[in-house]
């Protein structure tokens, strides 16, 4: 199954703020999936942005993002 990160994990790795990512994903520069509302009165939408779609954004390849994280 294919890693999802949140805005805020996304955010933290691109070290720009949520705003920001919530921004791109609306103008359509990252593609996100959107999660259901469960909340009537939340006006922000949850998202999720799969790691691959990162690594694109970034330039990676899926090999580079893993040894990555194992250091």
């Amino acid at each position: 199954m294919e890693e999802l990160l949140t805005v805020s994990e996304v955010a933290r790795l691109l070290r720009v703020e949520t705003t920001t990512v919530r921004r791109w994903i609306k103008n359509g520069m990252l593609e996100a999936i959107l999660l259901p509302h469960h909340e009537k009165e939340s006006k922000r939408h949850g998202y999720r942005i799969k790691r691959t779609t990162l690594d694109k954004l970034l330039g990676e390849s899926p090999r580079d993002s893993v040894s990555e994280q194992q250091n």
